[in-house]
Order: structure tokens, then sequence, then C-alpha cells
């Protein structure tokens, strides 16, 4: 266990997975933990399930920090860091999580002598399956990104990539488990219409969906190997494969990231 203090400031869905992931791995002591947020509801409750300190000053998380990790909505970044700057400690390792937010912008605001990583998590690290793309500043040494993975393995895998692609992580990653529920969603209707219970479809298609994302992962097969592999000739999955393919499902998951990445880059 690390003697570290680590702050959250805001503590929504995402970060209270984080939380959650990082006490279970026991990575900190719970002690050791800070969450901060306007919502004494939500202070309550991460509370009663982690046993983490908790405040509604943003600058007492701060203070407390040697790893900070900034969980507020991209709009509300620079009302909050301007509120914080001054209260943070020169060491501190200062975690991103928001799309469109670049180092050189966020340099800008907390100063250029800051440590800060760049994340884009994704909500799949409520089950502690999350991905997670992470870019440092040149100010960040090779112990700081690793001790960073380290904390974050508790709930997700990471990769280290150049900022160019950090907006491609959000449409490939930290957006795309929307797009899996929906085809999850989907399936599970087709499912219902031909007999099946509610509970019993969306069981049916989460754990299809499950298991083909394991086999990508574990066999480093191509996923147009593994798909060949279940299409045997003449048979009902490559008909339900040409239906797929007639209807553009290929071209409309490309234009939906694009449309992503093109969002994020705004942002």
């Amino acid at each position: 266990m690390r003697d570290l203090h680590i702050s959250f400031i805001g503590c929504g869905n995402m970060a209270s997975a984080m939380i959650h992931g990082i006490i279970k791995a026991g990575k900190v002591a719970p002690d050791n933990v800070m969450a901060s947020n306007r919502s004494r509801e939500k202070l309550e409750a991460i509370h009663a399930s982690c046993d983490i300190r908790t405040t509604t000053d943003n600058c007492e998380a701060a203070a407390f920090a040697d790893v900070l990790f900034l969980s507020v909505k991209p709009q509300f970044y620079e009302q909050v860091i301007c509120e914080i700057k001054d209260d943070i400690r020169p060491e501190c390792l200062i975690v991103s999580i928001a799309p469109g937010k670049t180092l050189a912008w966020l340099s800008s605001l907390l100063g250029t002598d800051k440590k800060i990583l760049r994340t884009m998590p994704n909500t799949p690290a409520m089950v502690g399956e999350g991905m997670m793309g992470i870019c440092p500043n040149e100010r960040m040494t090779e112990d700081d990104v690793h001790l960073l993975q380290d904390i974050c393995k508790s709930f997700s895998r990471t990769q280290v990539v150049g900022e160019h692609l950090m907006d491609v992580v959000t449409a490939v990653s930290g957006s795309s488990p929307a797009y899996v529920f929906l085809f999850i969603e989907a399936m599970a209707d087709a499912a219902v219409a031909g007999g099946m219970t509610r509970s019993q479809a969306y069981e049916f298609a989460a754990q299809s969906v499950l298991g083909s994302a394991k086999m990508v992962l574990e066999t480093g097969k191509h996923p147009g190997e593994l798909k060949d592999m279940v299409c045997s000739p003449a048979g009902t999955t490559i008909e339900a494969v040409r239906v797929l393919e007639d209807k553009g499902l290929r071209s409309a998951v490309f234009e939906a990231m694009m449309a992503c990445l093109d969002k994020s880059k705004g942002m």
C-alpha cells in the first residue's frame, strides 16, 4: 500500500468508479483519499461505500493531494483550475480526464512547471474493465507515469499514446461503450421479438459481446478471422452478416466515430 494522498475534484460516475477501484485494490488507505463535490448527497454516498475523506471545498482537496484527479465536466475546468491552482503542491501529479483539453491549454492555466497527465477513461471502469489512453507532459518522469499507471490499473487498462491520438481515444474507447450498449439493446429487442424474455435477452446479448471481446484480446486473432470462424457455408451467421453489411453497419460505426472525434477536437 502506497503512502500517497489522492484527491478527486468532482465525484460523478467516473470519479466514483476510480475511487472504488483504488480502494478495493488496496492502492492506498481510505483515509488517504479525498473527494470534493458541491453535492453533499454524492459525498455521503461515496463516504458510505468507501470510507474516504470528503469535502465541499475544492481548495482543501487540492492542498491534500500528491495525486490530483480533475474529474469535473470539461466546461467547468477553467473555473475550477483558477480556483485551486494556488493550493496545488509543487510536486503534485495532476490528472485530467476531460476530452478536448490539451496539455498546452492545461499548462497555460495550471503553470508550465506543473506535472500533468492527460487521460481519457471510460465507464467500464465501474466494473474494473476500463480502457484509458494517457499522455504525460514533459515535466512528468517515467517513474511518475508508472506510478499513475499502477494506480489506474485497479480499474482500467492503460496505454501511453501521443497527444495527437487523444481525440481518437475518445472516439474508440471513451465514448464507444454507448455504441456497444446500443448494439446490445438492439440484439435484445430482436430476441424479445423472437419470444425471449427481456431479462434473458439482455443476458444472452451482453454475455455474447463480453465473450467476443475477450476472444479478440486473448487470442490475438484478427476480428475478421474470428468472424469467419463463426460463419459456416450457407449458414445462419453469414446470412445475418450479409444483412448487416447491406444495412451499412460498418459505415454507420465509422461515421459515428468520426463525428465523435470531430466533436472532441472542438471542445
